[in-house]
């Protein structure tokens, strides 16, 4: 409950809290927007514009139709009746997972948005993360981090009702927080540490690539940066270009961890050998500074990644912002089996069935022959009694 919540708070982040703050009260949250700068608020409308206009062409639809019986069959979705959003705030305020998750739960029509988010050491939600839940129209929000924020969706507190689903990207404790509450509440997706991997021909620039692994690897800790090249002089290049960048950064520690432990350059012979090994990986987040010819080749036979960047002039950075899809991306190879975040992910569906006493009849054969087949008496009875 909520005395468990403030230990771990304390315990975890050092803030101490009282059941009377977990909640932002609204009035702080709607202040946050109006002391922003006009350009900010411009910048946010823009992502917010984007995002949900990408998104509704992926809205999913209600159907109807005629089985071989002339039964209605159908589906029919429903928005989920409550959603918790979780809101990294470690290495720095990621206002743009606002923009990426409440925006896809309130264009859904979700009733109720829970949004939780870790406290700065003063106890206070970084101004920018408040302003842009305001501008997302997000009105329930907490001041909690990591596994405990999981554990108070999951199963709710004095404070925090229960959630459905519960949706956002995290650190590896959020994430095995989410893995291990799934079955008693729906969880999005599995999405760990920044990963990006480049293709790249003997045209392609070196700046750009290492500028490009060195965008993602500043998130920090446990993320993959590979670079999969049929040239052996960008290979030297892009080296060279990562040590300067690097240095001209100010790189932090945690950045040249990354470059040390988790970068990755695989000489290839071929664009196609790039694809297989881009789909061995199912990076993230897949560049590809290749030809107009070799793009639309790759797209084809790239079947495993996140989210696909074509040409030199596509960064990963407009994905982690402003061009639309979700930057809620699969990570840890598990873009071999799910996507990124979408807006059907915040519907549940149902089938729809009708048949008419005539179309039962129709149907009396297949029920009869497979209710002996796997020895299901009552079931077959289900049907004959209709006849009886």
């Amino acid at each position: 409950g909520d005395r468990a919540v403030i230990d771990c708070t304390l315990r975890y982040d050092g803030v101490r809290l009282s059941s009377a703050r977990i909640r932002v009260p609204e009035k702080e949250i709607k202040r946050a927007a109006e002391k922003m700068g006009a350009s900010w608020r411009r910048a946010v409308r823009e992502a917010i514009h984007n995002v949900s206009a990408f998104h509704r062409n992926g809205a999913p639809e209600n159907w109807q139709s005629e089985n071989s019986h002339g039964a209605e069959v159908g589906e029919v979705y429903y928005p989920l009746e409550r959603v918790g959003i979780y809101i990294p705030g470690g290495r720095g305020p990621l206002v743009s997972t606002v923009l990426m998750t409440v925006t896809l739960a309130r264009i859904a029509g979700v009733p109720e948005i829970a949004v939780a988010t870790p406290p700065r050491t003063d106890g206070t939600i970084d101004a920018g993360i408040l302003a842009a839940l305001g501008m997302c129209g997000a009105r329930e929000v907490y001041r909690v981090g990591g596994a405990q924020a999981i554990a108070a969706f999951a199963y709710g507190t004095d404070t925090v009702p229960p959630v459905c689903k519960i949706f956002g990207p995290g650190s590896a404790y959020v994430n095995e927080a989410k893995r291990q509450v799934f079955g008693d509440v729906g969880i999005d997706i599995l999405a760990g540490p920044s990963e990006v991997m480049v293709i790249a021909d003997s045209a392609a620039r070196a700046d750009y690539i290492a500028a490009d692994l060195l965008a993602q690897g500043e998130h920090g800790p446990g993320g993959k940066l590979i670079l999969a090249t049929t040239s052996g002089l960008l290979v030297e290049s892009v080296k060279r270009e990562l040590r300067n960048q690097a240095n001209q950064l100010g790189a932090d520690e945690s950045l040249r961890e990354v470059l040390k432990n988790g970068c990755m350059i695989v000489r290839v012979k071929t664009l196609d050998q790039a694809a297989t090994v881009a789909n061995l990986v199912a990076p993230e987040h897949l560049e590809l500074h290749v030809g107009r010819r070799g793009q639309r080749a790759l797209v084809r036979k790239v079947r495993n990644a996140g989210a696909i960047f074509v040409g030199a002039s596509t960064p990963t950075v407009l994905g982690d912002f402003t061009a639309g899809p979700s930057h809620t991306l699969p990570t840890g190879r598990s873009a071999r089996f799910s996507s990124g975040l979408k807006l059907s992910d915040f519907f549940r569906r149902s089938s729809v069935v009708r048949y008419t006493a005539k179309d039962l009849k129709r149907a009396q054969f297949v029920v009869d022959k497979m209710s002996r087949l796997e020895s299901l008496e009552a079931h077959r009875r289900s049907l004959e009694i209709r006849f009886a």
